[in-house]
């Protein structure tokens, strides 16, 4: 027996009525908990408040079917630099959720390095994720990042440092070389095509044989390579808290450098570092 044309409407209506119940639910919960972070909860405020997004609503609905957060993470394919998870039970009351966040949950709420919010909810219990999304630096940035890493370095190289064991006095600053820029990129390219992170290239070349590729007759050669930073601020760390690394760049035979990196489908970012000096 067909069902009448006016009883499917109104059951798509009423099934788009609770929908937008739901849902209205949902921003209004999300609102509330921006409304606790920007006022504290007894910790300092955060001026930021956490954007909704769809993907760790996704996320929180895996996490409640009692997966680790970061298995959830990775099956809703959600690029996350950094996450935390809050699980409140036993109520349907906003009121009194807000309360248990406010208590238990005030140090993630205020995390100023989240900036998305996903939840679920089912029956008396809630699923709360919070996040930041990982950007991988974009081609077109290069000149920017370039410059951001050589005022880097040259900080690094302005004073006295310690590289695991050696003592490096302060050096002269260094300068940007397009060819040391080419040879790095050539290298950057060659590790993230074939996840390959080592200095030897996937031809067997060495860092002095590439340098000299892109025309740079060289008098000292050295190079740094890194994964998985996103900026020049976290690569230049990381350099700078590795002996072998900080010692590049600490080298006053160095006088200039070049710096390019690569992404990955699955946005896995490879860096080259260049140093020498021409004849």
């Amino acid at each position: 027996m067909r069902m009448p044309r006016s009883m499917k409407a109104m059951k798509t209506v009423f099934a788009l009525l609770l929908y937008c119940a739901a849902w209205s639910a949902h921003a209004a919960l999300i609102d509330d908990i921006n409304r606790l972070r920007t006022k504290g909860c007894g910790k300092q405020a955060v001026a930021s408040q956490l954007k909704s997004n769809n993907e760790l609503d996704a996320v929180a609905k895996v996490w409640s079917d009692g997966r680790r957060l970061a298995a959830a993470i990775k099956q809703a394919n959600y690029p996350a630099v950094n996450s935390a998870s809050m699980r409140v039970e036993g109520t349907k009351d906003d009121a009194m959720i807000l309360k248990v966040l406010a208590q238990r949950y005030c140090d993630t709420l205020t995390g100023r390095d989240f900036t998305e919010i996903g939840l679920f909810r089912q029956n008396d219990s809630v699923w709360i994720v919070v996040a930041s999304r990982y950007f991988p630096p974009a081609p077109k940035d290069i000149g920017q990042i370039s410059e951001d890493a050589l005022a880097l370095v040259n900080a690094a190289r302005s004073k006295p440092r310690r590289c695991g064991s050696t003592e490096f006095e302060a050096a002269p600053p260094v300068t940007l070389s397009p060819e040391l820029g080419r040879a790095a990129l050539i290298h950057a390219r060659d590790m993230a095509a074939h996840a390959h992170f080592e200095h030897e290239g996937t031809d067997g070349s060495k860092p002095s044989e590439r340098i000299s590729r892109v025309g740079y007759d060289w008098r000292n050669a050295a190079e740094n390579i890194a994964m998985g930073p996103v900026d020049a601020q976290g690569v230049v760390d990381g350099w700078l808290n590795s002996a072998g690394h900080c010692a590049n760049i600490m080298s006053p035979r160095s006088t200039q450098m070049g710096l390019a990196y690569a992404v990955t489908k699955d946005r896995q970012v490879y860096w080259a570092q260049e140093f020498a000096s021409p004849r």
